[in-house]
């Protein structure tokens, strides 16, 4: 049977959580910069995992966000099959919802409207939308607002099948080693192997939206997850650049088929508000 869901409800939700991703950090994400605090072993990572913490505690209490770079909204669709969505087509009932949370919620707006040109659009829109077509009749919303400290800080590789899933960890390490203090770190390291030249973007992308407490299910890549966990927290880049073991809070790598001729990797840095927050319609 066909479910109707008018657009307006995705609207409503997009902007409840644009404001929400904005001033409240997940909670796992937290717990691990609490565990990380510590455990730091450098006096000066401390004291700023501390006032860290102490930011985020402020930002959800006074209802503000927890980082003056509230980001370009990135949106994760999934519609189920047996859904009818009546009024506005989905981008544009994501767009309002966006520009309603960042005007409303008086977030930011970070946008504009031609790269070069660089003339805001005063509502944070457009958002960058992947939308995905899924058994079932609700609507998965996955909103994520990404700062561009940590984005700028990103980058990919075309490795070719003779290399070896060490060679990209090399290339994971060296790309945050690069990045130093400027990701605002601690960090979350998302990682996107195989696909194609935009899909492993993709992928590192949405790599960042896992929670930080879950590995991949593959023990390859998990056991992968905890070497670069390991070798990225001995580059003593540290909190906020200042020294110290804590350089990334966890790294998360995603997969996905690829051509025998192939291997691309991406590696998209996320800074210590790595923000995102879902609803299912």
């Amino acid at each position: 049977m066909i479910r109707e869901i008018d657009s307006s409800l995705i609207e409503k939700t997009v902007s409840e959580l644009v404001i929400k991703a904005n001033l409240i950090l997940p909670d796992s994400l937290r717990e691990c910069m609490s565990c990380a605090a510590a455990e730091e072993t450098s006096a000066v990572g401390r004291e700023v995992l501390g006032d860290l913490l102490r930011n985020l505690d402020v930002a959800k209490r006074d209802s503000i966000p927890i980082c003056q770079d509230t980001g370009m909204a990135v949106v994760f669709l999934k519609i189920g099959q047996d859904v009818h969505i009546t009024g506005d087509t989905p981008e544009t009932a994501v767009n309002k919802g966006v520009a309603k949370g960042y005007t409303e919620g008086f977030l930011r707006c970070s946008i504009v409207k031609d790269p070069i040109n660089r003339v805001n659009t005063n509502d944070n829109t457009p958002a960058v939308i992947h939308t995905e077509i899924v058994p079932g009749d609700k609507i998965t919303i996955d909103v994520c607002p990404k700062g561009f400290g940590s984005e700028n800080m990103s980058a990919m590789k075309m490795f070719t099948p003779s290399n070896t899933l060490s060679d990209i960890e090399d290339f994971v390490t060296e790309t945050v080693k690069k990045a130093g203090s400027n990701p605002c770190p601690p960090m979350v390291v998302g990682v996107g192997i195989g696909g194609n030249f935009e899909k492993c973007a993709y992928l590192a992308k949405k790599a960042l939206c896992r929670d930080v407490a879950v590995n991949n299910p593959d023990i390859m890549y998990a056991d992968s997850e905890k070497r670069l966990i390991e070798r990225i927290n001995k580059l003593n880049i540290g909190p906020q650049g200042f020294g110290g073991k804590t350089t990334a809070l966890a790294v998360a790598i995603e997969t996905f088929p690829t051509h025998i001729a192939g291997l691309p990797a991406a590696v998209n840095i996320g800074c210590h508000v790595t923000r995102h927050a879902s609803a299912v319609i």
